[in-house]
């Protein structure tokens, strides 16, 4: 990475800690999705900043955003578009919806129905949006943040396994400490507005430290502790789901992305280690437990498997 990039993605960091306080964890998720190219998906209870973190991070980078507040009477060409007729071309044109941009805010996306839900799944995945049997490429690079609050459920529809895999991350933000909730306090009416933030990376530079994510070095033994950790969560006791192929990729391009974070050009098995709960939680199905690790079973069994897994040396 050049001297270049690494301040500009420490100045992406200072921007939105400008805003965001006392959780630094949270934004080293999202710079580890952002830099993977994945999704993330931010829940918890609400007031405790997940569509400000999401906001933050749009506004700190130099690219087409869109913001969809997910209600139960949207319906999927809200999200996608639609073809409408245009009587001076005489034909149908294609009208994109706001899933073209480079950085989508989903907010509260389980308010919306599976139908609306599933509409993201192709772009997600293939980056790509289909309609009236004409593909539409999305631009690059493309990243849903999508915010939820896990424990009200009145009105809302619980996420589709095959949407919970698609993304890279799931974070979770919980209270601050209680030295950045009193400068929260004291900061609410002077604190700048998000919508003041200026950009501090542009596309090309967002792409370029993405392509260097990719080349970072995965020394094979460190290759054989991702494998290890998934195969391990196949074979762990209670466990009904294992993590599958795609998740084993997840936590690889995700350590990679976390080095990078960190400095540095190689991964440790601590990247591994650091990432490797946001990346299984959402995906590790526990026998009687399907709430996909809110009520600690899940995160249980992830600890022991780190523990119980030799680290290479």
């Amino acid at each position: 990475m050049t001297p270049e990039l690494a301040t500009r993605l420490a100045a992406l960091r200072l921007n939105v800690e400008k805003v965001f306080y006392g959780k630094p964890d949270a934004v080293n998720a999202l710079l580890v999705a952002l830099l993977s190219g994945g999704h993330v998906l931010i829940e918890d209870v609400p007031g405790v900043g997940k569509t400000l973190l999401a906001r933050a991070l749009a506004k700190s980078l130099d690219v087409a955003f869109q913001r969809i507040q997910f209600t139960a009477d949207m319906m999927p060409s809200d999200v996608t578009g639609v073809s409408v007729f245009d009587p001076q071309r005489r034909e149908f044109v294609f009208k994109p919806g706001p899933i073209f941009a480079n950085v989508v805010l989903a907010d509260e996306i389980n308010r919306t129905s599976p139908r609306t839900q599933s509409s993201l799944l192709e772009g997600m995945n293939d980056f790509q949006v289909s309609c009236d049997g004409v593909t539409h490429p999305l631009p690059k690079p493309f990243i849903v943040l999508a915010t939820q609050n896990p424990f009200e459920f009145e009105g809302t529809y619980p996420l589709p396994e095959s949407e919970l895999d698609r993304f890279l991350l799931r974070v979770s933000i919980g209270y601050p400490p209680r030295a950045d909730e009193l400068r929260i306090l004291r900061d609410y009416v002077t604190m700048r507005s998000i919508d003041a933030l200026q950009p501090v990376m542009n596309v090309t530079e967002l792409l370029q430290l993405q392509e260097f994510v990719g080349r970072v070095r995965v020394a094979g033994p460190v290759a054989e502790y991702v494998l290890a950790l998934v195969e391990a969560t196949r074979r762990a006791p209670g466990v009904d789901v294992g993590i599958s192929p795609r998740g084993g990729l997840a936590l690889f391009r995700s350590a990679q992305a976390h080095a990078v974070v960190q400095g540095r050009d190689y991964v440790m098995p601590d990247d591994v280690k650091s990432v490797c709960p946001a990346v299984f939680l959402h995906r590790l199905v526990c026998r009687g437990s399907r709430d996909r690790g809110r009520d600690g079973v899940a995160a249980k069994t992830i600890a022991d498997i780190l523990t119980q897994t030799p680290v290479p040396a």
